[in-house]
């Protein structure tokens, strides 16, 4: 992300094929916020959007459960599957209750997500807060090399730094590139990638393009597929202009299929159906 602007985020979001990406994104959440349903059940809506964007999460973390097992099941203590659903269901409810210590303390939020999403599956000292020299990351999708404890102190910082003195990006050039430093670092033992989109979440929700919650991008992410992904996340972590673009594009389409997800909601509760 080096540029000579007074304003990264900014500059990211002027590169060729972002500016496109943003107006769909705009254009979809529109959509949605427009549909008649939304006055007076959006609530509903918000729900539902949760459940399935937990559900999308927990898939591209390896627990690729049916939308209805999800609703259905009350016991997430099982085998490691049902830990990362409970993880994910629990991260989605935390989300819309950090937003006004995000805007003064994001690292806070972020040690808080890891001790939401962990609960008793983490080693005793070692939840809530960003690894030691030498602790080790369960984190199977991404394989890109680790970063070393001190590097991840020092660049949480400067996200940190960069969340709290404002942007004048579009709120989807912030979400992603909060998203993709937080999986580039692994700062945690465990649960790296549902804290990452659980913070696109927040970034989405906080910056008043999705105030309802009721587009969920892991819905998206989920949806374009794990190989996907990970090969947008490599162009996050390569830093160049085009790499860069393309993941900030990826998350785009992300937000995109969640807006039509809920849409798809709104047009299900109208005819009594959901």
């Amino acid at each position: 992300m080096s540029t000579t602007s007074s304003d990264p985020l900014a500059t990211l979001g002027t590169l060729p094929g972002v500016t496109d990406a943003v107006d769909s994104v705009r254009k979809a959440v529109d959509r949605v916020y427009g549909h008649r349903v939304m006055r007076r059940r959006s609530n509903e809506v918000t729900s539902e959007a949760a459940l399935r964007g937990a559900r999308g999460s927990a898939a591209l973390s390896g627990a690729d459960w049916n939308l209805e097992e999800v609703r259905r099941r009350t016991d997430f203590t099982g085998d490691s599957e049902a830990r990362v659903v409970g993880a994910a269901l629990r991260l989605t409810a935390e989300a819309g209750q950090l937003l006004s210590i995000w805007r003064q303390s994001p690292l806070r939020v972020l040690a808080r997500l890891h001790l939401v999403a962990a609960g008793g599956a983490a080693p005793e000292g070692a939840v809530g807060r960003p690894r030691l020299a030498g602790e080790p990351v369960d984190e199977p999708l991404i394989e890109a090399p680790l970063p070393g404890a001190d590097e991840v102190a020092g660049r949480l910082e400067g996200l940190s730094g960069l969340i709290l003195s404002g942007s004048e990006a579009p709120a989807l050039v912030m979400s992603a590139v909060v998203h993709g430093e937080l999986l580039a670092l692994r700062p945690f033992g465990s649960y790296n990638g549902l804290v990452a989109r659980t913070a696109e979440r927040i970034v989405l929700i906080g910056s008043g393009l999705d105030p309802k919650s009721i587009c969920p991008a892991e819905v998206g992410h989920a949806e374009q597929g794990r190989a996907a992904y990970v090969a947008a996340f490599e162009g996050y972590l390569s830093g160049t202009p085009e790499g860069m673009a393309a993941w900030i594009a990826h998350c785009g389409r992300a937000a995109e299929l969640g807006a039509r997800e809920s849409t798809a909601v709104c047009e299900a509760l109208q005819r009594g159906a959901a």
